[in-house]
C-alpha cells in the first residue's frame, strides 16, 4: 500500500500565517472565524510528533498485559493485523490532509464530506479523549518516579509538570515542536536499544550466559505457548486469548491522526506531510510489532512476576516485561536507565496530549462548534484560550491525592478509551464519501497531489475494523459469570454519548447529511495554498 505523490514546482505553500475562514458547511457569517495559526513546524518536528503521543507506558510497560492473555504468538499476529488497519487508515487520512493541509483537518473533513452534526460529535469526543489522557500521564509520571523514591510530594510534582507544559505550549508552536523532537528522539533511541538488547541477550550475551533463543515460544518449555488460553480452555480459550490481544493492539497502536492535527502549522505541508505519514506508519508499526516480538521472546507469558505485574503493578517500570527480563538475567543498572527514559516518554506523551487537545478545540471553534473565543491566537499563532482549557483539564491530575478521586479519574479514562477509535471510524467514513463524491462530480483522482493505493478499499477496511473493535471492546462481560454493571456502563457509555451529541446538534442546527453531488472540495480555500 505505497503512496504516489505529485510534486509540482509551481506549488508554493510557504506562507507563515493563514488567511482563510472557517471551512464549515454553514453559511452563517457569525460562525466564520479566521485561522491565525502559523506554519512553523518543520519536517523533523512533524515526523516525530506521533511518536510523542503513542510511545510511552503502553509500549514499555503495559504491553505485558496482552502477553499474559494470549501468549507471544497471538500477540504478535494481533499486532501485525492491527498494523494493517492503521496502514489503511493512514492512507485515507494522508490523501485528504496532503490535499488540504488545514488546522484540525479530519474533524473539519467530517463536517464537509459527511454531516456537520457528526463533525461536532467526533470533535468533542476526540477532544475529551486527549483532555482526560493528559492528567493520566501526569499521574503516570508520579507513579514511575516512585521507582526511586516516594518522598517527592505528588502535588508539587504535578504543579511542576503543568507549569512546564504551559511554558512549552503557550509561547510558540515551534517551541513545542522542538521539545517534542528531542523527547521523541529519546523514545526512538530507547526502543532501538531494547530491540538490540533482546537480540543480544537471547543469543547468550547476558550475565547468566543463557542462550535461551526462542525457548519461551516452545510448548515443551512453556506449556500453552505460543498461543495461550484465556477465560476458557482448549481452542475456545486460545481464541479468547487472540481476541484479547487484538483489542489491546487497537488501544495501543495509534498515531496518524496526531500527524494530521499538526498539518495546519506545518511548513510546506504538501512537501513534508506525505513523508511524515509514511514515516509515522513505518516507525510505529516497526516499534510495536518488534516490541511484541521482543517481550514474547524475553519473558514466558506465564511468568509469575509478569502475571502479578498486571494485577498488582510495581512503581515505575517494575511491571515492564523488559525490566522483568533484566532481573531474571541478573542485569544491573539497565532497569534504572529504562525507568529514566520511560519517565521522559510519559512527559512527552502528556506534552503531546496538551498540544493535540488544544488544537482539536481550536478546530471546533473555527467551525462554530465551540465558542469563537477559543479560536483566538496570540502573536505567535498559539490558540491561547484553547490552551487555557487544557490547563484546566490538567488540574484533574490532583484527583490522585484522593483515593476516591483516583477512582473517578479511572472511570473517565475507561469511558473515553474507545472514543478515539470511534473518531477514526468517522474519518474513514469521511474518506469513503470523499472518494465517492469525486466520482459523482467527475473529478479525476489525478488532481490529488498525493494518492494512495487500494482505494477506496482502505476506507471500508479501516472503518469496519474500527467499528467492530468498539462493539467487542469488552465482550467478555457478556460471557456467563463475568457480568459487571459498572464496567459495562463505563466501557460502553460512549455508545450512548455519541448519538446524544450527534442528534442533539442535528436537531438544534437542523443539519443534514451532505449529498455527494453538493460536497464542496475546498476549492476556495485551496486557492490560498496553491
Amino acid at each position: 500500500m505505497q503512496s504516489i505523490s505529485d510534486d509540482t514546482e509551481g506549488e508554493k505553500i510557504i506562507s507563515t500565517t493563514h488567511s482563510v475562514k472557517s471551512l464549515g458547511s454553514t453559511s452563517d457569517p457569525s460562525t466564520q472565524v479566521i485561522d491565525e495559526t502559523q506554519r512553523s513546524l518543520e519536517s523533523r518536528h512533524i515526523s516525530l510528533l506521533a511518536i510523542g503521543g503513542t510511545i510511552g507506558t503502553l509500549l514499555f510497560v503495559q504491553i505485558g498485559t496482552p502477553l499474559t492473555q494470549g501468549g507471544p504468538g497471538s500477540m504478535l499476529i494481533a499486532f501485525v493485523l492491527w498494523s494493517s488497519v492503521i496502514l489503511a487508515f493512514n492512507n485515507c487520512l494522508a490523501e485528504m490532509v496532503v490535499w488540504m493541509p488545514i488546522s484540525s483537518p479530519f474533524i473539519r473533513f467530517i463536517d464537509r464530506f459527511v454531516d456537520p452534526a457528526l463533525s461536532f460529535c467526533a470533535g468533542w469526543i476526540y477532544f475529551l479523549t486527549q483532555a482526560t489522557a493528559l492528567p493520566f500521564e501526569i499521574v503516570a509520571f508520579n507513579l514511575i518516579l516512585r521507582y526511586w523514591t516516594d518522598k517527592i510530594p505528588v502535588t508539587a510534582m504535578s504543579i511542576a509538570l503543568i507549569v512546564i507544559y504551559i511554558f512549552l505550549n503557550i509561547f510558540a508552536v515551534r517551541l513545542y515542536g522542538e521539545s517534542e523532537f528531542w523527547l521523541s528522539m529519546g523514545k526512538v533511541i530507547l526502543m532501538i536499544g531494547l530491540i538490540a538488547f533482546t537480540f543480544l541477550v537471547m543469543l547468550g550475551a547476558n550475565p547468566l550466559h543463557d542462550r535461551f533463543g526462542f525457548r519461551y515460544w516452545q510448548p515443551e518449555n512453556v506449556p500453552g505457548a505460543p498461543f495461550a488460553e484465556y477465560i476458557s480452555t482448549g481452542s475456545l480459550g486460545r481464541f479468547h486469548g487472540f481476541a484479547a490481544c487484538m483489542i489491546q493492539a487497537a488501544l495501543i497502536i495509534v498515531g496518524p491522526d496526531y500527524v494530521a492535527i499538526a498539518a495546519g502549522e506545518a511548513k510546506e505541508p504538501r512537501k513534508i506531510m506525505p513523508r511524515a505519514f509514511s514515516a509515522t506508519f513505518h516507525r510505529l508499526t516497526t516499534f510495536f510489532v518488534l516490541g511484541a516480538f521482543c517481550v514474547g521472546t524475553l519473558v514466558p507469558f506465564s511468568d509469575p512476576d509478569l502475571v502479578k505485574s498486571v494485577t498488582d503493578p510495581e512503581p515505575g517500570v517494575g511491571a515492564s516485561p523488559f525490566v522483568i527480563a533484566m532481573r531474571r538475567l541478573n542485569i544491573k543498572v539497565l532497569p534504572d536507565i529504562v525507568n529514566a527514559m520511560v519517565l521522559t516518554s510519559v512527559f512527552s506523551a502528556g506534552n503531546t496530549y496538551f498540544y493535540i487537545g488544544s488544537r482539536t478545540l481550536f478546530g471546533l471553534a473555527l467551525e462554530g462548534k465551540a465558542p469563537k473565543l477559543l479560536a483566538k491566537c496570540n502573536k505567535k499563532g498559539v490558540p491561547v484560550y484553547s490552551v487555557g482549557v487544557m490547563i484546566l483539564f490538567s488540574l484533574l491530575a490532583f484527583m490522585q491525592v484522593s483515593e476516591k478521586g483516583t477512582v473517578v479519574l479511572n472511570w473517565l479514562l475507561n469511558l473515553l478509551s474507545s472514543a478515539g477509535i470511534i473518531t477514526r471510524a468517522f474519518v474513514s467514513l469521511a474518506y469513503i464519501r470523499f472518494h465517492k463524491a469525486m466520482k459523482v462530480q467527475g473529478i479525476s483522482r489525478k488532481e490529488l497531489p498525493h494518492r494512495t493505493y487500494l482505494q477506496p478499499f482502505c476506507g471500508y477496511y479501516s472503518m469496519v475494523a474500527l467499528i467492530f473493535i468498539v462493539f467487542v471492546y469488552q465482550y467478555p462481560l457478556f460471557l456467563r459469570g463475568r457480568w459487571n454493571t459498572v464496567t459495562f456502563i463505563f466501557s460502553y457509555g460512549i455508545l450512548a454519548i455519541v448519538p446524544l451529541l450527534y442528534f442533539g446538534w442535528k436537531v438544534w442546527k437542523k443539519t443534514k447529511i451532505v449529498p455527494l453531488g453538493e460536497i464542496r472540495f475546498f476549492d476556495e480555500e485551496r486557492a490560498h495554498l496553491d
